[in-house]
């Protein structure tokens, strides 16, 4: 493998970047701050980890150990480090990741809002797996942008140059701590210390090479980011590795169930709509489905991984179509604080959006508007907090008429406020003694809006 020419990567670099300088240091801000060039700059260094390990790269190549009693047996994730370039390379992994720690924080206010973060990537494999980049804003924080898809079109097609605007890794808003810095109210950021100025992940199987990582002040994205304002409310498909190819096909099944009920004459009198924690009726929670749900001939239009816009797109793309049920049990949310920790604001703004497409084709439906179900284990966990900031939200959508908000968090929780793994063994998913739980506490709201 070889890098592309220096004189044509320079090429490339002035017809997409507007200023270049001399590299900065930590303590003094230039046009450029250069990363990773032939190796880690500042002192820093790299570090490769899988989902349950990580370890620092000193040497040509490094496979990340796995632990005594492995979670993912059949995974591997590694990285191989030429002259120029370091080539992350995973194979049946939830998660690969390839990242940039400095010694002392890096002060990057000089590249944001207005500059861009610049590297070369070459996609050597990417059919069964897909890649994000992420740069940090300061302790606790981190801000990804996913690029499956254009990645997996640049496969096979060598080095290639990027830059993203530094605009894709902040946020404007409500800050965690409630400060204001130059007047501007921010959800947490800190671009003047950074102790992670950037990391490439994977997930599923694929070789990708990363090379001349670097921050401009100042030049012109040649790549996209979704826009964190608004991508709650835009209707999009999951596009994750690891579902690419299931969730559509998933989709399709869906609708050919109703059709089928529909040609049948069976009523659907209930549909559950969500995420994981309602597709896991299908699984987990089969018993406790078929004891309190088969009688109403219930539909779970569940779907792992799903956000508020992957299931807005469900909705327009006939998920409903047929349907006229008496009741609609809406839970989505805790992804966009999972893997976002997105603004709480606009992750009820995705969640009323939902609402509003649901009575739009379902006029004679009643909406049981559940609130997000707690995680991890401690009350004030930062997932937690953003979750219950959602709720407070969502409690204020309930028009005790067709709205109907309920919240049986507590039904999950100690009394101070934990969340036991034998309630939700990853702190997030349902067992099936918690299913009942849920069947149980819901059941007097569900059977009154049922009419019984």
């Amino acid at each position: 493998m070889t890098l592309m020419n220096p004189a044509l990567r320079l090429s490339l670099a002035a017809s997409m970047l507007m200023a270049v300088g001399a590299c900065a240091t930590p303590g003094k801000q230039g046009d450029e701050l250069s990363i990773y060039a032939a190796g880690p700059r500042f002192g820093a260094h790299v570090v490769v980890a899988d989902f349950e390990k990580s370890q620092r790269v000193d040497g040509a190549s490094v496979l990340v150990p796995k632990p005594a009693v492995p979670k993912v047996a059949q995974s591997r994730v590694g990285v191989d480090v030429g002259k120029e370039a370091m080539t992350l390379h995973f194979k049946d992994a939830w998660y690969a990741n390839l990242r940039v720690e400095t010694g002392a924080p890096l002060d990057l206010r000089a590249y944001v809002p207005a500059g861009v973060l610049a590297f070369d990537l070459n996609v050597e494999e990417l059919a069964q797996g897909g890649v994000s980049f992420k740069v940090g804003c300061g302790a606790g924080c981190e801000r990804q942008v996913p690029f499956l898809m254009p990645a997996r079109a640049m496969a096979g097609k060598g080095w290639q140059p990027l830059a993203f605007s530094m605009r894709c890794f902040m946020r404007e808003g409500v800050m965690r701590e409630g400060v204001m810095r130059e007047g501007v109210m921010r959800e947490g950021d800190d671009f003047s210390a950074v102790s992670m100025p950037f990391a490439l992940e994977g997930s599923g199987s694929g070789r990708v090479g990363i090379a001349h990582v670097r921050f401009l002040a100042s030049g012109t994205p040649n790549a996209a980011c979704p826009d964190y304002k608004t991508q709650s409310v835009t209707p999009e498909m999951l596009n994750q590795s690891w579902s690419i190819n299931h969730w559509g096909p998933r989709h399709e099944g869906k609708k050919a169930e109703v059709k089928r009920r529909n040609a049948a004459g069976e009523k659907t009198g209930i549909v559950f709509i969500g995420d994981s924690i309602t597709e896991g009726w299908e699984k987990t929670g089969a018993p406790v489905w078929q004891r309190y749900y088969a009688r109403y001939n219930a539909l779970g239009l569940g779907f792992g991984g799903d956000h508020t816009e992957n299931v807005l797109w469900r909705l327009q793309h006939g998920a409903l179509d047929g349907l006229d049920p008496t009741v609609v049990v809406l839970m989505v949310g805790t992804n966009n604080t999972g893997d976002r920790r997105e603004n709480p604001v606009t992750t009820a703004a995705g969640v009323r959006r939902n609402i509003d497409e649901i009575q739009q084709r379902l006029p004679n439906a009643s909406i049981l508007l559940l609130a997000i179900f707690p995680r991890d284990e401690k009350a004030d966990s930062e997932l937690r907090r953003i979750n219950d900031h959602v709720n407070s939200i969502l409690s204020g959508f309930d028009d005790g008429e067709r709205i109907h908000y309920l919240n049986i968090n507590q039904a999950f929780l100690t009394a101070d406020g934990s969340l036991s793994r034998e309630v939700m063994p990853d702190l997030l998913h349902l067992n099936e003694q918690s299913y009942e739980a849920w069947a149980r506490a819901m059941q007097p709201a569900l059977q009154r809006l049922m009419g019984q």
